[in-house]
């Protein structure tokens, strides 16, 4: 009788998943508008000479900022800051707010930044890059200017699974469960790049939270060589919505979504079967790396969310998108 009443349970327990995994799988996005031509483009000699690229996103009153990366003929990298009051046209600042200083950060720079507010204070993920080891770092900041580091998060060539790397911290921006939660990049022992998900007590101190990734591979896939977190994720009633960068074997980057169990969020409950946005452009085909659009920042304005990304490694577009989760 016990072992009937246990069957029962489980095959309810399954069913339930089941059902929550197929609704959950019925989340769309669809891309309303897109810029034609790049937002933010390369000028100069100097810092921002061959890129403006990669930008993280964040509303501060009526204006939209970007934080993105500036690299120079060197290949060195530096945060530069822009801002806009109707999220298309950008004023950029002609200093970079954060620059390379660090033995972790010499010659290669400051990359690929996403930032987020809690409390009173932003948070700033970015990669270290001395053109040797590459690693997911943080700095703090006020005003959106002035940053103080806080170091290395997850070092190079350690973790449960990580055999080289890591980069792209998209931290989750409300504890679960006591805890706080990132997803990030980093390589498993086949060369492929996966998403793997670290949890803190004090946003600074992270440790891995699963042996494995939280995103399987599928091959032949839009996705089946690099999954990598973007923005922060969104906490929402049907999930933690996580937009992330694709890419397949032919390393063609894309932008796609999952959806993460609100009360647990190394449980994946869908993804998307084809990326909603791709490089289709000659802006987004043709630069420092071809066949690139690279989601790094969303905000909301109004009723409206707006992705920003780095387009062939070599500047920055937007797209307004609706999202309609399943009833």
């Amino acid at each position: 009788m016990l072992k009937a009443i246990l069957l029962a349970s489980a095959l309810l327990l399954s069913h339930s998943m089941a059902a929550q995994a197929a609704n959950a799988a019925r989340l769309k996005i669809t891309v309303q508008w897109s810029s034609p031509t790049p937002l933010i483009s390369p000028s100069g000699s100097g810092a921002a000479s061959a890129g403006t690229f990669n930008p993280a996103a964040v509303r501060v009153g009526n204006k939209t900022i970007l934080l993105y990366r500036e690299q120079d003929a060197a290949g060195t990298s530096r945060i530069g800051y822009a801002s806009s009051t109707d999220g298309v046209h950008f004023s950029v600042r002609e200093q970079a707010v954060l620059e390379p200083e660090t033995d972790y950060e010499k010659d290669g720079g400051v990359e690929d930044p996403r930032v987020l507010k809690i409390g009173d204070t932003y948070y700033m993920t970015y990669t270290g890059y001395n053109k040797h080891d590459a690693q997911l770092c943080m700095a703090t900041s006020k005003d959106l200017i002035h940053w103080n580091r806080k170091g290395i998060l997850l070092p190079a060539y350690k973790g449960t699974w990580n055999t080289r790397w890591t980069k792209s911290g998209a931290i989750v921006p409300q504890k679960i469960n006591g805890k706080w939660w990132m997803y990030y990049l980093g390589t498993k022992a086949d060369g492929r790049d996966y998403m793997g998900l670290a949890s803190s007590d004090d946003l600074r101190h992270w440790t891995d939270a699963t042996k494995e990734p939280v995103l399987p591979a599928k091959a032949a896939a839009f996705d089946s060589h690099v999954m990598e977190p973007g923005p922060p994720p969104l906490v929402t009633s049907k999930g933690i919505l996580l937009i992330y960068n694709g890419a397949d074997d032919k390393l063609v980057y894309s932008t796609a979504w999952a959806l993460f169990d609100r009360n647990d969020p190394t449980k994946l409950l869908a993804r998307a079967e084809q990326p909603f946005l791709r490089p289709d452009k000659d802006w987004q085909r043709v630069g420092q790396v071809p066949n690139v659009v690279f989601t790094e920042g969303m905000v909301q304005n109004g009723t409206e969310w707006w992705i920003y990304y780095g387009g062939a490694d070599k500047y920055i577009g937007a797209s307004r998108l609706e999202i309609s989760f399943p009833p």
